[in-house]
């Protein structure tokens, strides 16, 4: 398909076989890819002068770092970061990732009969993953389904770890990174105000509770277009905060903008979610608890009755914390060049043999040699050329989130649900809870592609297959008429 004029020792420059492009924006551009070595699908994300902004690269350096030492089952995994031709002078990056089908907020907006089975599975998968990443002392800090990729076979994985931070204490720790951190309408109370001088995993944990509500509602749970109307927001749902709540928040505006408020009463949440499962609507509040010490761990949540018989003790692991020397760069301000080197230092784990020569000071810094990156700027802009020249009559579905796409996430993300096309009426047969049924075509949102599907037969059926370590039974299937 290209040509291969240009490799290494490594093979880097013949494994990977470029696709197509499925993604472009400020983060850089996707595209699909074959490992020709295993025959994997494989997405393999080009970022473009990754040193023009300090700050990004610090980013870029972060998440790296910690989806190479965060290992999990519902976390994306980089599967391989190409080797710059010169460590001194390289300005681009492709790092290699595992592929996903979309992402949940996708899954969520082309999805309109997901079913309880399917809330409570992702759900599941989310707070697994919370609970490992949470015992390695990393907070996520910018959870929402845009950042939590799917497939059809209902596997999540958590990506973008950008804004992600490590704690080296076991106390709550202090709001030196900033309380900018997640999106708005993802963002705990505690961030919507610098209400506490202190706070601690359970940011995450709210923000959980905000994509579980909009996987059962199907749209936001507080879409705030500003601080105060978000602060509003949550307080119409869950009441004003006790005083004791309201004493605490050290930021003095909010302290007297909450003080001020005229007394609301929390609406029953069976009220606001209605015909939702019990359980589900007592765990939801739960994780909603306006208080970040009344919120459970992910450990307490997994243990809430709400999973019975879907929790499997071996899968839900943790892991030791991450050693201070791994993140002693965040202490200490950083140049152009301290990043690029701890940067091409991570990027030489991907490389053992180059690594090994690096560790023994016998690398040779200034040599420039044929690097399978050379290759991949030419496909890259190749396909780059044929893309800007396509007129696209839909937006791309797939979406590869993880890795920086722009420097802070941005607060008018409303999307007006009632304009998606959301046009099936199939009735759906309630699945077992050991096998939620497979997303159809969530990838799709085109009716007539779905109209040309129907023509292979007057119904589809849905396989709950489901792409896991554990034990749940993936035998039953789901019939679904169109």
């Amino acid at each position: 398909m290209f040509d291969k004029e240009f490799f290494t020792e490594y093979g880097e420059a013949s494994q990977y076989e470029i696709q197509e492009i499925i993604g472009i924006g400020s983060y850089g551009v996707v595209a699909s890819a074959v490992d020709t070595h295993t025959g994997e699908r494989v997405a393999i994300k080009k970022m473009k002068d990754v040193f023009e902004h300090v700050s990004d690269a610090t980013r870029i350096l972060r998440e790296i770092k910690l989806l190479r030492m965060l290992r999990h089952q519902d976390i994306v995994e980089i599967k391989h970061i190409m080797l710059p031709p010169c460590r001194r002078e390289f300005k681009d990056m492709y790092v290699v990732f595992e592929l996903m089908e979309a992402d949940l907020d996708q899954v969520i907006k082309a999805n309109d009969d997901l079913i309880p089975e399917h809330h409570k599975f992702f759900l599941y998968q989310l707070l697994r993953a919370l609970k490992y990443i949470h015992s390695a002392n990393v907070f996520h800090r910018d959870l929402k389904p845009k950042n939590i990729l799917a497939n059809a076979d209902c596997k999540l994985k958590i990506c973008d770890f950008g804004l992600a931070r490590v704690s080296f204490t076991d106390a709550p720790s202090a709001i030196f990174w900033t309380d900018y951190v997640a999106t708005r309408w993802y963002r705990a109370p505690e961030l919507c105000g610098s209400f506490f001088s202190k706070y601690t995993p359970a940011i995450d944990i709210w923000s959980i509770g905000c994509i579980f509500a909009e996987l059962i509602t199907g749209r936001p749970l507080f879409p705030g277009k500003n601080v105060v109307q978000q602060l509003d927001l949550v307080t119409d749902l869950l009441g004003t905060p006790s005083m004791e709540s309201i004493a605490a928040i050290r930021n003095e505006k909010a302290r007297r903008y909450l003080s001020s408020l005229w007394k609301k009463h929390p609406v029953p949440f069976s009220q606001k979610f209605p015909g939702a499962d019990p359980q589900a609507l007592r765990l939801l509040e739960r994780l909603l608890a306006f208080d970040p010490k009344d919120r459970p761990s992910a450990e307490e949540a997994l243990a809430d009755p709400y999973f019975r018989g879907l929790v499997n003790g071996k899968d839900e692991i943790s892991r030791q914390p991450i050693s201070k020397l791994e993140f002693e760069f965040e202490r200490r301000k950083l140049t152009n060049e301290d990043v690029r080197e701890l940067i091409y230092r991570e990027i030489l784990e991907y490389h053992p043999h180059m690594l090994q020569e690096y560790l023994q000071g016998t690398d040779h810094t200034g040599f420039m040699y044929p690097s399978g990156i050379e290759l991949f700027k030419r496909q890259f802009a190749r396909l780059e050329e044929q893309y800007g020249k396509r007129e696209r009559s839909i937006p791309l579905q797939r979406k590869y989130t993880s890795l920086p796409r722009e420097r802070i996430s941005s607060d008018d993300e409303s999307t007006d649900l009632t304009d998606l096309t959301k046009k099936r009426t199939a009735s759906v047969t309630r699945a077992t809870l050991q096998s939620p049924p497979k997303l159809q075509d969530f990838a799709d949102l085109k009716s007539a592609n779905r109209t040309a599907s129907l023509q292979n037969g007057s119904s589809h059926r849905k396989c709950g297959a489901l792409l896991r370590s554990d034990s749940i039974n993936a035998s039953k299937c789901v019939d679904v008429s169109k």
